[in-house]
């Protein structure tokens, strides 16, 4: 591709998201509680991220678990939208899907309303859909910014040409960004099946944590820019060598 993919970062405190920036992220996920695959970052934390110097986009996840509306969950994720707008975030970041494995169209409809001008991306419900190409045409119809997708599989690297045949298939109709498991070693065959963007923590366990496990607290994972640099590094390298 002729462009410079694009780096995402997925941070879930305010100094991850300090951490995030100097590393050299393009663009950061804001989320909380990254352990639990992300859910919506606190109304502090995205009034902090505003004022990046990055764009930032929200997690609007609500709850736990699977990605199919309860009751509430609606007017939750609205209300939650609205404070990433209130905030001033450049985006959002929605997926939400029906009981028989398909994209819930109207519930997204609704939400990427709410949106107004932030961008929308549409997250790893994705990866659960059963027919992703049917879910692709969808996210386009509807207008959606990107997808992100580890192409079904456990990881981006295992899904790496169901990606491919993803990126083939948007044909720049959206922007395709991989994640799950990407890291500097897997950045050059992720790259090359055409993705726009790659997406990921690059975080190490936090060594200036106090010893919480006796109460049932792990250690917490931190934002490593040692990481950032050299997943940017791997991929600048790439495209210099196309």
């Amino acid at each position: 591709m002729s462009h410079s993919q694009q780096l995402e970062i997925c941070v879930d405190s305010a100094d991850g998201l300090s951490l995030a920036v100097a590393g050299g992220a393009d663009r950061i996920e804001l989320c909380s509680a990254l352990a639990l695959g992300g859910l919506t970052p606190s109304m502090g934390l995205m009034r902090q991220a505003a004022l990046a110097q990055v764009p930032c986009h929200a997690m609007i996840r609500p709850a736990a678990g699977d990605f199919v509306l309860r009751e509430g969950g609606m007017e939750a994720m609205l209300g939650d939208i609205l404070a990433a707008n209130e905030a001033g975030l450049a985006g959002i970041v929605i997926g939400v899907m029906s009981p028989d494995r398909k994209l819930d169209a109207g519930a997204l409809s609704e939400l990427i309303a709410a949106a107004g001008n932030m961008q929308v991306t549409l997250h790893r419900a994705f990866d659960l859909c059963r027919d992703q190409f049917a879910a692709l045409d969808l996210a386009i119809e509807l207008g959606v910014a990107r997808v992100l997708t580890s192409g079904g599989a456990p990881s981006a690297p295992e899904g790496v040409s169901r990606i491919a045949a993803l990126c083939n298939h948007a044909a720049g109709r959206i922007e395709v960004m991989a994640g799950g498991g990407v890291g500097a070693e897997s950045a050059g065959q992720l790259l090359g099946a055409g993705v726009d963007a790659l997406h990921a923590s690059c975080s190490i366990a936090d060594a200036e944590q106090q010893d919480c496990r006796g109460i049932g607290i792990e250690t917490r994972r931190i934002t490593s820019p040692d990481r950032i640099r050299e997943l940017k590094k791997t991929m600048a390298d790439w495209s210099a060598a196309r």
